[in-house]
């Protein structure tokens, strides 16, 4: 290779003194052009030229030096699908390399299409929700685990890379304090907040420690030790139960079944609904999450858990971690009655001729730790979060839809002072996260939705609703695609 994009006046040139420059040849390329420009790029992924270092694996045995392969989502997991095999020809050539004659030709075979669960009209609304802001929002079918829209934010020009880029436009995009090249939605990890309290209370109602009668009285504040542990209404909830503090999700509440539980009952039902272990979407690099327990903590830091630390955790808190994927998954479990499913970002492989070769399958992955009456509570208490009038979502809601969910605030900082004082000397990146997962229609789901705004949850929830706003779409949306 001399020299790549010639461009037309080099071709020109090149062509005219064809005579005078033997055995030079302009071969012409085909080349992926990403049409919608930034849409869908952290799931769809981008080409890059073959390093020294791929060339090595038996995996990419047929590429050669200057071609492209798959770097990342879909372009990189299902490159053996995608990248056909090439044809040639046999020539006869003269002393000055010019073609004589054709003895011989291969045709090239053309790669597998790839046919998406992505519902396009979906994902650009949630990129469009998601402009300006640093975040993720992904949509699952509870039912089959079809992922219906993956949106990460910031995003970046999957054509920059198939083009070519300098260094100084890769340490630029690499550098971004906000993370473009990260897909937040499996890569990102951050505090469950709220939503985890649906974690705290299967656990404390499986374990007989509450019922859906048991009451306590919320003052604002929860005393352990020689602390008192604020719940985020300073003035506290009064009387709740464990359906009215999921709806107006009461910390008090949870820091006292917290506390029964201990941290290795709630980290065995945390596992036990999929957290701190990835779920098995079919890309690289999805993260783990984070499911704390006492043993953890003395082989991680060498010192034994606090139980206070157990309050943190038990209203999302403290050393948790997620996913936003994560969190989509368990909330459609709810909206199943119980059942995981893996996500699916691919309906069907197919050949060129419109063949299919594959056909995505729901794949089944275990069950809530729940009982029928325990998620009956729940979904009733979720419920309540969006339609009654003390529910935390319940500016959201939609009309002619029942939706459902919980909204959540994940501290990145410990705040102090009034709520004033906050907003006059928190910094951006002090902020606390926004949260909302959640599902609609309530009696038969379709959507479910999982949200998380960077730092956009202070002064009120931002998560909430583009959560909404997307559930609303899709079900009054006449046809998907």
């Amino acid at each position: 290779m001399l020299k790549k994009d010639i461009g037309r006046d080099v071709l020109a040139l090149v062509e005219a003194h064809k005579f005078d420059l033997p055995g030079v040849l302009v071969k012409v390329d085909p080349r992926r052009h990403y049409i919608y420009k930034q849409s869908a790029a952290h799931l769809i992924g981008y080409l890059g030229e073959i390093n020294r270092e791929e060339l090595k694996l038996s995996y990419y045995k047929d590429i050669r030096p200057g071609e492209l392969i798959g770097k990342f989502g879909i372009e990189k997991k299902y490159e053996v699908h995608l990248i056909g095999k090439r044809g040639g020809c046999q020539v006869e050539v003269n002393s000055m390399g010019q073609v004589v004659r054709l003895l011989k030709t291969v045709d090239a075979i053309p790669g597998h299409n790839l046919l998406l669960t992505i519902d396009h009209k979906l994902q650009k609304k949630a990129e469009e929700l998601l402009a300006n802001v640093s975040g993720a929002v992904v949509a699952m079918e509870p039912a089959t685990g079809q992922i219906l829209a993956m949106a990460s934010s910031p995003s970046f020009d999957q054509n920059a890379f198939v083009n070519g880029m300098s260094y100084k436009e890769w340490d630029i995009l690499k550098s971004n304090p906000f993370r473009p090249m990260e897909n937040k939605v499996i890569q990102a990890e951050y505090p469950p907040a709220s939503p985890y309290k649906i974690i705290t209370a299967i656990a404390a109602l499986e374990e007989g420690i509450i019922d859906q009668t048991n009451s306590l009285f919320c003052p604002g504040h929860y005393r352990f030790g020689n602390r008192n542990y604020r719940c985020w209404k300073r003035t506290g909830h009064g009387k709740v139960n464990v359906v009215s503090a999921l709806e107006e999700s009461c910390d008090v509440f949870f820091y006292y079944v917290s506390q029964r539980l201990g941290i290795d009952r709630i980290s065995r039902y945390a596992r036990a609904c999929g957290l701190g272990t990835a779920t098995g979407i079919a890309l690289a690099h999805e993260a783990k999450g984070l499911v704390p327990t006492a043993e953890w903590k003395k082989r991680r830091h060498g010192i034994r858990w606090q139980k206070g630390e157990t309050l943190s955790v038990g209203i999302g808190q403290g050393y948790n971690l997620v996913t936003p994927l994560q969190m989509v998954v368990f909330i459609s479990a709810i909206a199943n009655k119980g059942k995981r499913v893996v996500p699916l970002v691919v309906s069907h492989i197919e050949t060129a001729q419109g063949n299919i070769v594959r056909k995505s399958a729901v794949k089944m992955n275990g069950s809530l730790p729940a009982s029928p009456g325990t998620l009956a509570i729940i979904r009733k208490s979720l419920w309540k979060v969006v339609n009654s009038r003390r529910g935390t979502a319940r500016n959201v809601r939609i009309k002619g839809i029942e939706f459902t969910g919980k909204t959540g605030t994940a501290q990145v900082f410990s705040h102090k002072g009034t709520n004033s004082d906050r907003k006059k000397t928190i910094e951006y990146h002090l902020k606390s996260h926004a949260w909302f997962v959640g599902y609609a229609p309530f009696h038969n789901p379709k959507i479910a939705v999982a949200v998380i705004v960077e730092h956009g949850g202070d002064d009120t929830n931002m998560a909430s609703p583009i959560a909404s706003k997307l559930a609303e779409l899709y079900l009054k949306s006449d046809s998907h695609f």
